[in-house]
C-alpha cells in the first residue's frame, strides 16, 4: 500500500511539474496543446505538485501496519 501510495504522490508532482512547464510556455508540447502561455496552469500544476509531496509525505511517516 505505501508503494502505491508513493506512486500516485511522485505521478502527482511530475503532472504538476508538467502543468508548470506549459503554463509558463517553457514546456511547448504538444504544440496544439490549450494550457501552452496560459498561467492558470501554473497554479494549478504548483497545487498538484504541492498536493503529490503531501501525499508523499504522509505516506513516509505513516506506520507499517
Amino acid at each position: 500500500m505505501r508503494t502505491i501510495g508513493y506512486v500516485i504522490g511522485l505521478l502527482m508532482v511530475l503532472l504538476g511539474l508538467i502543468w508548470i512547464g506549459q503554463g509558463s510556455g517553457y514546456f511547448p508540447y504538444p504544440a496544439s496543446s490549450f494550457m501552452i502561455a496560459q498561467t492558470i496552469w501554473m497554479l494549478w500544476g504548483a497545487i498538484l505538485a504541492a498536493a503529490g509531496i503531501v501525499v508523499m509525505v504522509i505516506i513516509s511517516r505513516r506506520r507499517r501496519g
